[in-house]
């Protein structure tokens, strides 16, 4: 990886980061369902003329089902609880719970693709989970308080992302990952219509709301994923979703730089539990235990979670997993 990977990487959780203030702006003003589809819909059109300048949409042919379905995981779903989750919670802490989606993603892979738990990832789940807890238990009340509502809507989000990248995984080999993507936006746009036209805001939303959905649409859903696929076809994937480990350290940046958002000992100390869990979960985050010549030393390694990860051919397109 060199210094211009680095800096797109870089760069790439700086615009995922801002996502979350984004949307902590403009949900109030446009609801959870409108923000959502606004965003989409332009993020859906910024990626669709892309994949037209470049002649793509012949890799949708015979996917526009399993990729509809990956829009509504990957896209529509999480887009949804995020921007409700915005309306009662910080931007930060929605960052920091949006961290734990590789969390659900080894349960789900679990459940789903029989991928084995080792012990060291069984303790990164337990890890990882306990760091949620950590961020949400004096926030938790049980009778129905919104803010309750917006930390299980933003774990529903995470769980989603779960949920949607092992569908890719298994469901969309072949498929070129540009395409697979413009058309999940484009699908997801379609289904979250109906629901954003009755739940259209009353009131006009502001210039300063407005102007937040429009960065969401073209920087955060489609500059973000041209940087995203061209890091995985520079430096692969498994060096690319390092990128998980850097958004909430961004969410809570910019929540804090932009509307004084308290950045608590307890939300930096569950975030660095929540990521230490998903590293260890991952797999990028070993702990292998042998004996030399010393006695019994204790080595950390990087390795890669391809149960985690899309998995890609050599042009970067995803290949399913058997």
């Amino acid at each position: 990886m060199d210094n211009r990977d680095r800096m797109e990487l870089l760069l790439l959780a700086i615009i995922w980061g801002a996502s979350f203030l984004f949307m902590r702006i403009a949900a109030p003003d446009f609801g959870s369902f409108a923000l959502a589809e606004i965003r989409i819909a332009i993020g859906a059109l910024f990626l669709a003329a892309v994949l037209a300048w470049r002649g793509g949409f012949g890799g949708l042919s015979g996917a526009l089902v399993r990729v509809s379905v990956a829009g509504l995981f990957n896209c529509a779903l999480p887009f949804v609880a995020i921007a409700y989750a915005t309306i009662f919670i910080t931007a930060g802490t929605a960052a920091v719970l949006n961290a734990s989606a590789p969390l659900f993603g080894a349960l789900v892979a679990y459940a789903w693709l029989k991928d084995r738990l080792t012990v060291h990832r069984i303790i990164g789940l337990a890890v990882g989970f306990a760091g949620v807890l950590l961020l949400a238990w004096d926030k938790i009340s049980f009778h129905g308080h919104g803010v309750t509502l917006a930390i299980l809507a933003a774990l529903g989000a995470a769980l989603s992302y779960g949920v949607g990248v092992n569908f890719t995984n298994r469901k969309l080999g072949g498929v070129p990952s540009l395409a697979a993507a413009a058309g999940s936006q484009i699908a997801a746009a379609l289904v979250l219509l109906p629901p954003a036209a009755m739940n259209w805001p009353s009131a006009e939303p502001s210039l300063k709301s407005w102007l937040c959905v429009i960065a969401l649409g073209i920087l955060c859903t489609g500059v973000a994923y041209i940087f995203y696929f061209r890091l995985i076809a520079r430096i692969g994937a498994a060096k690319t979703i390092t990128v998980t480990y850097l958004i909430p350290v961004f969410g809570m940046l910019w929540g804090s730089v932009f509307l004084d958002e308290a950045i608590t000992v307890s939300m930096v100390a569950a975030c660095a539990v929540i990521l230490l869990g998903t590293a260890l979960a991952s797999g990028s985050l070993k702990i292998r235990s042998r004996r030399g010549s010393r006695g019994r030393t204790t080595i950390l390694r990087q390795t890669v979670a391809p149960s985690l990860l899309p998995q890609l051919s050599r042009d970067g397109s995803p290949r399913s997993v058997k």
